[in-house]
């Protein structure tokens, strides 16, 4: 007799994995939050670029004031702390246990952090009012920028709720329980290890002393807001926004390290040659903890403060450079001379990788303090942050997800074209909305400006970067598409047994690019080109 499976619970299963052990399972629920917090930020940055352009075209509105700033604050918070934060620490955690083979302990500790972590977001979000107007972001309208003292009574006219507040104060406790679960581990694995910790080891490690050193800034700026709002202390407004940018550069570096972690240790392994300099990649991992917690006040050059102390972060902000050319130079060292083969996941690192120095380059301008004094707070500044998120980090994701994906479920992805249709109209409709940001901030528009001046200059780069990120987040859903059913329908990836290193070279032989190859094109064209001269002649 034959009983046929309900189809809610085999997918509930195939989502979270609930047959697998516990950090596989652990893993893949962190994976599944991080998305689903990831699509609802996508909806709210969406949200804004609908308005923007909606103004332009129409002189109209679309939102209201209150949920065009909820919304881009609400973007801001869920994909970089629900999103990145979280599927880095799934990463981190489910990586390392492969890698280094450890038996995981105080499982419930890691749990209690994960539901923590989560709730945090309900918290900011708010209640959502879904009659008479439906409305979700009263509690975020305060600003991305953290404009401190908006919204705590008696020192702003604008009073929020305190759950905005305790929603932080979740979402600290939750990241601290991650990474203190993660070191934790890291000391005991290096209790019973005689060589060096693999160089991925080296940076999850790094990434979470990061993670833990930036995140008391923060933590400590949310709490004096929680004490400050009951009327308990005094505020000063000024130092309170210096404690919390020490976060809001740092996170620039936490969410970036698992991308260079992950080219550490996909590109020598695709290329298949030994990284050129493991001694350099362990110090410039050192230095990257060193010198990325070090601007708390980068953002605030134009805040009434000592020259001599600007001048010295400028300094610092300089100094992260090193370990990145240091990276940058280890790893083109590695695979000169190797072959290249296109796939999935080596064309997502090598975009990760060259990404990397054209976004950066933007935020070396920035650190320049007379540049500044022109661009501050300008739409220059997320063009330069959203190149890296777009062309690095994200990129560095897609290639991790698509080999573990399959460790995790066993399931090999559904269809490989797919993949490069999705890839193709990323980078299309992320180019658009870096192009655009970059071109409204040199033309002196500033940052979250739902109505400006209808010239050209702002009207046109506006429209183009939101045809961009309407095309960038079609082809995201394409990619989550293919994922739901890889999930339910894909074919076994018969990586049982496997290394990690193994299973990697493995997966990306199957995500292969089967059309004409880069020689193959450019002697078609060569052909071509003299066909067309001949014709002339």
């Amino acid at each position: 007799m034959s009983t046929k499976s309900n189809p809610l619970v085999t997918l509930i299963n195939a989502v979270f994995q609930l047959d697998k052990d516990w950090v596989s399972r652990v893993s893949m629920a962190m994976i599944v939050m991080s998305l689903i917090w990831g699509i609802l930020g996508i909806i709210d940055a969406l949200m804004a670029r609908i308005q923007e352009m909606v103004w332009g075209l129409s002189q109209t509105l679309v939102f209201t004031s209150q949920e065009y700033y909820g919304g881009i604050t609400l973007h801001g918070v869920r994909d970089l702390f629900g999103f990145a934060v979280q599927l880095e620490v799934a990463i981190f955690i489910f990586l390392s246990y492969k890698i280094l083979n450890f038996q995981p302990r105080a499982k419930w500790f890691l749990n209690i952090g994960f539901i923590l972590f989560n709730i945090a977001f309900m918290l900011i979000e708010g209640p959502i009012v879904a009659f008479p107007t439906f409305n979700d972001n009263y509690f975020g309208a305060t600003g991305w920028y953290y404009l401190n003292p908006l919204g705590i009574p008696n020192y702003s006219e604008y009073v929020i709720s305190p759950l905005w507040f305790l929603g932080y104060e979740l979402m600290d406790i939750g990241v601290y329980i991650y990474v203190i679960w993660l070191i934790y581990h890291y000391y005991l694995v290096s209790r019973n290890m005689k060589e060096k910790l693999p160089i991925f080891a080296v940076f999850a490690l790094m990434t979470s002393l990061m993670i833990a050193i930036g995140w008391s800034g923060e933590t400590a700026a949310n709490t004096w807001d929680i004490l400050a709002y009951y009327g308990l202390v005094g505020l000063d407004p000024i130092a309170n926004q210096i404690a919390f940018w020490i976060l809001g550069h740092s996170i620039v570096y936490i969410v970036w390290m698992p991308a260079v972690a992950s080219m550490y240790y996909l590109i020598p392994l695709l290329a298949g040659k030994p990284l050129y300099s493991d001694k350099m990649g362990r110090i410039a991992a050192l230095l990257y903890l060193i010198f990325s917690n070090n601007v708390p006040i980068h953002h605030l050059y134009m805040v009434d403060l000592p020259v001599s102390v600007k001048i010295m972060q400028e300094v610092l902000t300089y100094a992260v450079v090193v370990p990145s050319m240091m990276t940058f130079f280890n790893l083109w060292a590695t695979v000169k001379g190797a072959q290249f083969k296109p796939n999935l996941i080596s064309v997502w690192i090598s975009i990760s990788f060259a990404g990397a120095i054209a976004a950066g380059v933007t935020g070396i301008a920035n650190a320049n303090i007379s540049f500044d004094s022109i661009i501050h707070n300008s739409m220059w500044v997320p063009g330069h942050f959203h190149a890296m998120i777009f062309w690095s980090i994200v990129p560095a994701g897609f290639a991790t997800l698509y080999y573990m994906i399959p460790m995790l479920t066993g399931r090999m992805w559904y269809s490989t074209k797919l993949g490069w249709i999705h890839m193709v109209g990323y980078m299309i409709g992320t180019a658009m909305i870096i192009v655009g940001f970059d071109a409204l901030g040199l033309a002196g528009l500033i940052r979250r400006a739902e109505i400006y001046p209808l010239i050209p200059a702002y009207v046109t780069p506006e429209v183009v970067a939101s045809v961009g990120a309407m095309i960038a987040d079609f082809a995201t859903l394409i990619w989550l598409g293919n994922l739901v059913i890889t999930l339910l329908k894909g074919r076994s990836a018969n990586v049982e047994g496997l290394s990690v290193s193994d299973t990697i070279t493995t997966i990306a032989m199957q995500l292969g690019y089967e059309g004409p190859s880069l020689n193959e094109i450019s002697n078609k064209l060569t052909t071509a080109v003299s066909r067309i001269v001949k014709i002339k002649e």
